[in-house]
Order: C-alpha cells, then sequence, then structure tokens
C-alpha cells in the first residue's frame, strides 16, 4: 500500500507539472490581449507600455518566461501577481478558499447523504411507487441546469426578491467566523442548488449498483447462513456497490474546490469560482492559470484518497 502511494503521489506530481506547463503556453501562445496594455490603461503611452512589459518579464523569450514561472511556483510556491490588480495570486486564492470550502463542504454532505439513503432505498424496494417516483424526480433534477436552479431558487425563496421571502438571496454570504448563523442561512440555497443535481446523479448510479450486487453469490450466501437483512444489505452490499459512488464523490468535491463557478455567479458568493469568472472577464491570466492548478491538485488528491478508500471498503481490492 505504502509504495502504491508514493507511486501515486510522483504521478500527481507529474501531472501537476504538465496542467501549469499547458496552461502557461496556451495563455502565452495565444494570448487575446496584451497583459501590460491591460496594466497601462486605455490611455497607456508605449513608452509605459514597454515599462509594464519590461517589469512583468513579459519582454523575455519565452523559455526564459517559462522557465521562470515554473520555478516560482515549485520552488517558491509563488503563483505570480495580478495582471488587473497587482495583487498576489496566491494571496487572493486564501482570501477565496474559505468561501469555496464552506460550499463544497456543506454541499458535498448534503447530496451524499441524500443520494446514498434514496439508491438504497429505490434499490431495495425496485418496482415500488416509491422507487418510480424517486427515480422520475432524480431524471427531473439531473434534467435542471444549475444556472436556472439557482435563478428560480432565489425569485421563490430569497427575502429581497423571492415570492415566500423565507432564506437570504444573494450577496449574502459572510464568513463563518463574522456570525456563524448568517454565515449557515446564506448558504442554504447554494447547497440545495449545488447538491440536486449530484445527489439525484448518485441515487441513479447507486440504486443500479446496488441492485446489480444484491444478485450476486455471496450475497445469497449471507443470507442462507441467516445473518440479518440490514447487515447484509449495509456490510455486504452497500460497501461493495458503493465503489462507483465514492469515484465520483471523489472528483466532484476536487472539481468544487477548484471554483463552483456558476452557482459562486448565481448567488455572488466571494468564492474561487467568482475569482476565475472576474480574472477571465478581465483577462487576468495569472489568476487563471492559478485557479487551474489549484483545480487540478485537489482532483489529484481527491483522486489518491478515493483509490486508497477502495481498499477499506470493497475487500476484494488489494494493492500490492
Amino acid at each position: 500500500m505504502t509504495a502504491y502511494i508514493i507511486r501515486r503521489i510522483l504521478w500527481g506530481i507529474v501531472l501537476l507539472i504538465l496542467v501549469s506547463a499547458i496552461t502557461f503556453l496556451f495563455f502565452n501562445i495565444f494570448p487575446s490581449v496584451d497583459p501590460a496594455v491591460l496594466r497601462a490603461g486605455r490611455n497607456g503611452s508605449p513608452a509605459t507600455i514597454a515599462h509594464i512589459r519590461h517589469e512583468l518579464g513579459l519582454d523575455k523569450p519565452l523559455y526564459t518566461q517559462f522557465w521562470v514561472y515554473m520555478k516560482d511556483i515549485f520552488l517558491h510556491f509563488n503563483l505570480g501577481t495580478s495582471y488587473y490588480s497587482g495583487a498576489s495570486v496566491l494571496s487572493l486564492i486564501k482570501d477565496r478558499l474559505p468561501a469555496t470550502l464552506s460550499l463544497t463542504v456543506g454541499a458535498a454532505i448534503l447530496w451524499l447523504v441524500v443520494g446514498v439513503m434514496i439508491g438504497i432505498i429505490s434499490a431495495i424496494k425496485r418496482g415500488s411507487l416509491l422507487d418510480r417516483g424517486a427515480m422520475g424526480l432524480a431524471l427531473v433534477f439531473v434534467s435542471m441546469p444549475v444556472f436556472w436552479f439557482g435563478l428560480v431558487m432565489l425569485f421563490l425563496f430569497s427575502d429581497d426578491i423571492g415570492r415566500f421571502h423565507i432564506l437570504p438571496g444573494a450577496a449574502t454570504y459572510v464568513g463563518l467566523t463574522v456570525n456563524p448563523g448568517t454565515w449557515f442561512t446564506s448558504l442554504i440555497m447554494p447547497w440545495i442548488v449545488l447538491a440536486g443535481t449530484s445527489a439525484a446523479i448518485y441515487s441513479r448510479l447507486l440504486r443500479g449498483s446496488l441492485i446489480e450486487t444484491m444478485g450476486q453469490d455471496y450475497i445469497r450466501t449471507a443470507r442462507a447462513k441467516g445473518l440479518p437483512e440490514r447487515r447484509v444489505i449495509w456490510r455486504h452490499g452497500v460497501r461493495s456497490a458503493i465503489t462507483p459512488v465514492v469515484t465520483i464523490f471523489g472528483l466532484d468535491v476536487g472539481t468544487l474546490l477548484g471554483g463552483a463557478v456558476i452557482t459562486e455567479t448565481v448567488f455572488d458568493i466571494p468564492g474561487i469560482g467568482r475569482l476565475n469568472f472576474d480574472a477571465i472577464v478581465h483577462s487576468d491570466f495569472p489568476i487563471v492559470q492559478g485557479t487551474v492548478l489549484l483545480a487540478a491538485l485537489f482532483i489529484v488528491v481527491a483522486n489518491i484518497l478515493v483509490d486508497i478508500s477502495y481498499a477499506y471498503l470493497d475487500p476484494r481490492v488489494r494493492y500490492s
């Protein structure tokens, strides 16, 4: 197991280097706007633009810029400086990360609990009215675009423009340490919106996997030995059937930690996704590069954790 984890970590580092290289080359070979012109403003003189290009190192050969970029990231953990604001990209990400963590962790717990419970009940009650209703509702949630669902929630339940004035609307997020009560209520709608589609997907995926698992020989053997049905379902059925859910759970959480762009934009949550959206609007390449690298890091770590969890969830999986 230890050797396997070390190999995965080394491959993860190689992947991060490749992502960094591809992102750098993409934004420097195909730039949509000159960063020096962006920093100088509309009325920047040629001399000012040339000076800014020299300060940013844009007048150096591309291979030199690439070496400096990679060295800053992997030796000094420096993601560069924003072209638009002049602030450190790493400091901007640190400021926005708590909001993204709050959104992701709450939504992940919600969609995992709801999706797994509905999937188990639908599999056990296969063909019943409850199963058909749950799967039909899951199909509705899968079909709904996140931005549309978010706007519907705001128009129905927000206390400013909503019809029922139940929950805080957009732009009401505050940090957990500032006001825990406001933090919680301001995230209820974003959590529901973000969890709706994922919970529906998880329930359908677990239902299919559990139905197949409950027909295996070792399940019939467990029942023949007189084990309680609850133990057969949870200890032998769900434990083996849940591995596909764990796989996509790790990928989903890793992706969202890199920024839930649509949800954060709809509800005006100052997270990494909103930071990335604003950076794209302003052609602020260092921020985009930093957030892409951060998302890749979260996905790599999530995949390693998922692979390790397989050995504990499914007794048939062994790493040599």
